[in-house]
């Protein structure tokens, strides 16, 4: 166990963790709502630091960064955990359980992990991904800390759950961020993840306003979150707040951990992708066989200029800038 930053003591052996917005108040020998940052004698512990549930390493496409180095392979690693409880969770084997009832951790220092990044010359940086990374915010921070001064460029696939101060803290050592917006509702995240939506729009803005890459993620669950009006204030929003080239995908759902609804229906993703074209300029369609709305196209001339099927990619049409080479409209920056 390593002390975990972000918090205080407000009574006789009782702590206040002020890492995400639930600011969970610990007994002595009890655990948040992250299950992994823990009260042992009227101090807070992380009990995940250098210990990773799982690694591989994926095309950067699968995070899903579509902006970010095309066509590169990344190192990924998820420990166990999560501060929200998703009935739907994809990676429930690993978010939604204790140190308690995991016992398959591999052990990485951060020099260890590091290295394994540095030693594959094709491999772009270290993505923190499958699980929540910001509960594991000790044990990222120091990694991404350590790979600044390399050529190894830093991913993190969050919820957004956390709080300010520790964001900004972290900022300078993520190179890019996909953020799952999961709905546009506070009734949908109090329901569905036992959390609340402003913290996540919150991060999102101070995401968008550093120098940090931002991508976001909607999963489309049938009957939850696909109201044809809430998701046109949702891409909206996402214009107005981050801009209209920030990259959008729309992914659809299939039955998993608490839920049984039927997958979403492409005709949904149709029209959904339709509504949010209205407003941005880069939008894909995910978890789905459909090369055309995963492949990116000019916002200004409409050629294609990077082919997409499914994780295979090729850049088609921008130079080495990331500009058009139609029309020299400047598409990517990180190419």
């Amino acid at each position: 166990m390593k002390n975990a930053l972000y918090y205080d003591r407000v009574g006789q052996n009782i702590v206040r963790c002020k890492l995400c917005p639930h600011y969970c108040v610990i007994n002595e020998g009890k655990r948040g709502a992250c299950r992994v940052r823990k009260n042992v004698g009227g101090d807070l512990y992380t009990e995940i630091f250098e210990k990773v549930a799982a690694y591989g390493s994926d095309p950067i496409e699968k995070k899903p960064l579509y902006h970010f180095y095309p066509g590169s392979k990344i190192l990924s690693i998820g420990t166990i955990g999560c501060n929200l409880k998703c009935s739907f969770c994809q990676n429930y084997r690993i978010s939604q359980v204790s140190p308690d009832e995991f016992d398959n951790f591999n052990l990485f220092t951060t020099e260890e992990l590091v290295q394994i990044a540095l030693n594959d010359e094709y491999n772009l940086g270290v993505a923190f991904t499958y699980s929540e990374p910001g509960i594991a915010y000790e044990y990222i921070y120091e990694i991404a800390k350590r790979a600044l001064n390399t050529r190894l460029k830093t991913v993190m696939v969050t919820n957004g759950y956390i709080n300010k101060a520790p964001l900004l803290r972290l900022l300078p050592y993520i190179d890019a961020f996909n953020v799952d917006l999961k709905a546009f509702s506070e009734n949908f995240y109090h329901k569905m993840t036992h959390a609340k939506l402003e913290p996540v729009k919150n991060s999102i803005r101070v995401i968008a306003q550093s120098d940090s890459h931002l991508e976001l993620t909607n999963l489309v669950i049938p009957g939850m979150n696909d109201d044809y009006q809430e998701f046109e204030e949702m891409v909206r929003w996402i214009a107005g707040e981050t801009g209209k080239d920030t990259p959008l995908h729309l992914s659809r759902y299939f039955p998993a951990f608490k839920q049984n609804i039927a997958a979403t229906p492409v005709n949904t993703l149709l029209d959904l992708f339709e509504i949010a074209v209205r407003h941005l300029n880069y939008v894909y369609l995910g978890n789905l066989a459909d090369t055309r709305r995963s492949s990116t196209f000019c916002s200004k001339c409409h050629q294609r200029v990077i082919d997409r099927s499914g994780y295979y990619t090729e850049i088609s049409g921008l130079d080495k800038k990331g500009n058009c080479t139609n029309c020299h409209h400047h598409i990517l920056d990180h190419i």
